[in-house]
């Protein structure tokens, strides 16, 4: 089993920072892609950013310039440093990971999502 635990949402206003954290636990080999999506109420989930495990990262348009992801692969945790918020930013965001298992081969395991919030 693989646990993916999110945490670091919340009400900000516009302009302000949250940073998110998403802490992989179980039975992990290694991670390869990790990634943070999001989805806002009568929208489809979107990427936000990606990061491969050597550290090469991709971000939506929407968002380059202002969030930053990275990971600690030691940790098993990746993060979303969110700066310059702005109210589209709200959603429901989510952490994916791309998982090699001790046993049974790899998988994406996903967080429950956790709440940003950005008011104007």
């Amino acid at each position: 089993q693989v646990q993916l635990v999110e945490s670091g949402g919340g009400l900000v206003q516009a302009g302000g920072s949250l940073r998110l954290s998403c802490a992989a636990s179980g039975s992990i080999f290694s991670i390869n892609a990790m990634g943070w999506y999001r989805q806002a109420p009568g929208k489809q989930r979107e990427l936000v950013a990606a990061i491969t495990s050597g550290g090469r990262t991709n971000y939506a348009d929407s968002v380059k310039g202002r969030f930053t992801i990275s990971r600690d692969n030691a940790k098993n945790t990746g993060y979303l440093e969110m700066n310059s918020l702005k109210p589209e930013d709200t959603a429901v965001y989510y952490c994916s990971a791309d998982v090699v298992r001790v046993v049974a081969g790899g998988a994406r395991y996903w967080g429950q999502g956790t709440q940003v919030t950005v008011s104007s």
